[in-house]
Parts: C-alpha cells; structure tokens; sequence
C-alpha cells in the first residue's frame, strides 16, 4: 500500500518549485502594446466570446512595472522601436513575449526602412505567431503553449544552468 492510499484525500502532495512553476504559469499579466490591426484581435480575446480569463490572462496592463508578458500586435515602426525596448526593460524578471503577426514577427509587406523587420532585433521573443491578422483563438493557443513552456522551466540557480546549456548548443559547441 503507498503513501497516497494512506493520505486523506484533501491532501496535496507538491514541491515548493512545482507550485511556484504552477502559479507563475497560470497568472500571466500582459501589457498592452497593439501598434495595428493585430491589437483589435488581441482586444477581442479578453470579450465574452474568447474571454482569455478562463486562463488567467484577463488582467492586461497598461504599464509594463507591472506585466511579466508583451504581446507585440502589429508592425513596429523604427521610431517606436527604442519605446518598445524600454517597455520591455521596465518589465520584472522572468518576463515573455509574444511576436503576434506577420507584420511584428518579420515586417510582413512592409519592406521599407520605417519599418523594423520583426521585432526579434531587438527583442528576445519566445512565441510567433503567424497570420495577418492572427485570429483570437490562435493567441489564446499562443498563450497556453507559453503556459506550458513555464510550467516546464526551472527556477533559481537551475534555470541560469539551463539558459546556459541552451546557449552553448544554440552556439554549435562548448563555451
């Protein structure tokens, strides 16, 4: 007979770094920075229709001191390139972000030079997501892989270990 058949069944058994991993997943606060049309699928997600809620994600920000996710909807012009990185250095630590659009992720039709060519130069994204415009359902698809991706990670010393070893394999070789 194991532990668990001896324990009432009101008992959780968790690790302090599991329950930490699992809060920090599931109450992701965006900040608000839609640049285009991208931004009026990504305020359709929080109506009653989506309701990006049900995943712990309603509460969007409209200062980056207080959001740990930036959704980047739409294209992101060379002049407000410098406000989108100190939005992005406002944020606290650990901190994510989507690249929503075509238009964000590579600088879609826009091929010009008042218009950055994804916002991965200047940023370190962690999810793309394709289409002109995205639907909803596609960021709140978007969302709940991040979701997963955090309630995966490690924390504490573990996690400056593993930044580490993914980037000595990204480099091609041991640093």
């Amino acid at each position: 007979m194991g532990i668990e058949e001896k324990l009432p069944s009101d008992v959780l058994l968790t690790s302090v770094e599991k329950l930490a991993r699992w809060g920090r997943a599931r109450s992701l606060w965006p900040v608000t920075f839609g640049l285009a049309c991208c931004a009026m699928e990504m305020m359709q997600t929080t109506g009653p229709k989506h309701d990006i809620g049900r995943f712990g994600m309603e509460i969007f920000r409209n200062t980056p001191r207080q959001a740990d996710l930036m959704i980047v909807s739409g294209r992101v012009s060379q002049k407000m390139a410098p406000v989108l990185r100190t939005f992005y250095d406002q944020m606290p630590n650990p901190k994510w972000v989507i690249s929503m659009g075509v238009c964000a992720s590579s600088g879609g039709m826009f091929n010009n030079y008042a218009i950055l060519q994804g916002v991965d130069h200047i940023l370190p994204v962690d999810i793309y997501l394709p289409g002109c415009p995205p639907r909803p359902e596609m960021l709140i698809d978007a969302a709940l892989k991040l979701q997963d991706a955090i309630g995966q990670s490690t924390l504490g010393k573990h996690r400056a270990r593993d930044i580490e070893e993914l980037e000595r394999e990204r480099l091609g070789g041991t640093a």
